[in-house]
């Protein structure tokens, strides 16, 4: 999305809006994801800003897919580092989840920047999450969109059979660009796909929207890196932001409570997250509804659900979304039928996207209103293309 240079790193922090709204200060008293690292698949992350100083675990990297990954050739990938897990020192921009880990990835994505000759050495978005898939890495974040393939979709289920969180971007082609298609990896399964919403808590306009939105968070109004001189942050917008800040918000829960499963962190994201309407009739726009790690850490007695259910098995097809990591070992390159099901679940390489496909609304309510901290909100579609806000999502 656009950049727009705001007035510099000493700054930066008062321009992310959402850290009050969201409450970090309570939340960092429970957790700030501390022991639970972070796979971020994306341009490359630069170790060496103020930010991600001590944050950056490279030498966790597998040798396979580890070409140049402290080399960041867009700036995007450091963003979405610092996003989830930068120390905030100097002034510089603040992670969610200060207490967690980044293990980086480049990966080569449509328009690399950095030449052919180094293309050809960069590992394929598939190749890093099959390699994250065998590493200790709890969650893997994919603030990227636009693949479809084979290689890809067999990538997410075998990092699903081995227990992983993955979170991707739903993409940015909403109603300001016209078609809403959601972007794959998030319209496969096993992904919990995020859109975003603005600093009024408004559900943006250039978020994608369709069944496979699952939850929402801060995407517009941003700070992140420029360029790759690393020089100025620039004010951003896009569900690659958003994207990052529910990975951070999924290690802080993980993090307090270390012996859940990868099905109770997302069934207690899906639980708590800010909504008025059913949470059986999710939204095409926003889901569940928006990420509030909050109300898991500050509640000592909530109940996370059955270790190995599925909280998402409706949308992928009846089948286990997010493989119960005591059942791991299942074969992945064998995945089970319920898993590979099409008729109602989320897309794959042989179907298509059910991002944009019509639904009809459930009421004609044009705003949807949720709580955060002591105070309501009101969570709006915007963009005049869009006549209703709360929709049942077509299966």
């Amino acid at each position: 999305m656009g950049f727009a240079p705001n007035a510099g790193a000493d700054d930066v922090q008062s321009k992310q809006w959402y850290l009050d709204e969201m409450q970090v200060h309570q939340m960092w008293k429970v957790s700030t994801g501390k022991g639970v690292k972070v796979a971020v698949i994306d341009s490359g992350v630069n170790l060496n800003t103020p930010s991600l100083k001590g944050q950056v675990l490279v030498d966790e990297v597998p040798k396979a897919v580890a070409y140049r990954s402290t080399v960041d050739y867009d700036g995007h990938g450091t963003t979405m580092a610092e996003l989830i897990a930068g120390t905030g020192s100097g002034g510089s921009l603040q992670g969610l989840a200060p207490g967690a880990k980044i293990v980086p990835y480049r990966a080569a994505f449509q328009g690399f920047k950095a030449g052919a000759a180094e293309e050809k050495k960069t590992p394929k978005p598939w190749q890093a999450i099959r390699a994250a898939a065998d590493t200790d890495a709890k969650i893997i974040s994919m603030s990227f969109g636009g693949f479809v393939s084979p290689e890809l979709e067999e990538a997410v289920k075998y990092a699903a059979s081995k227990g992983k969180l993955m979170v991707a971007a739903v993409g940015n082609s909403g109603t300001g660009k016209g078609t809403g298609n959601i972007d794959y990896p998030a319209a496969y399964p096993y992904v919990v796909g995020i859109a975003a919403v603005n600093s009024s808590f408004a559900v943006t306009k250039f978020s994608s929207y369709g069944n496979f939105v699952d939850l929402v968070a801060p995407g517009e109004g941003i700070p992140g890196w420029c360029d790759t001189a690393f020089r100025t942050y620039c004010d951003t917008a896009g569900t690659s932001a958003a994207t990052a800040i529910a990975s951070a918000s999924a290690a802080l829960i993980w993090s307090a409570h270390p012996t859940w499963t990868v099905n109770q962190v997302t069934r207690s994201l899906i639980d708590t997250a800010s909504r008025t309407w059913a949470k059986n009739d999710p939204s095409k726009y926003a889901g569940f509804g928006f990420v509030r790690p909050r109300k898991v850490l500050e509640n000592a007695k909530y109940d996370a659900g059955a270790a190995n259910v599925d909280p998402l098995a409706q949308e992928n097809g009846g089948g286990n979304l997010l493989a119960d990591s005591a059942s791991s070992s299942s074969a992945a390159s064998t995945p089970s039928a319920s898993a590979t099901s099409k008729a109602q679940g989320k897309g794959s390489t042989g179907g298509t996207s059910a991002a944009g496909s019509s639904a009809e609304s459930s009421n004609n309510s044009n705003t949807l209103w949720i709580a955060l901290g002591g105070a309501a909100a009101v969570l709006v579609i915007a963009g005049a293309g869009v006549a209703v806000t709360r929709a049942r999502r077509a299966r």
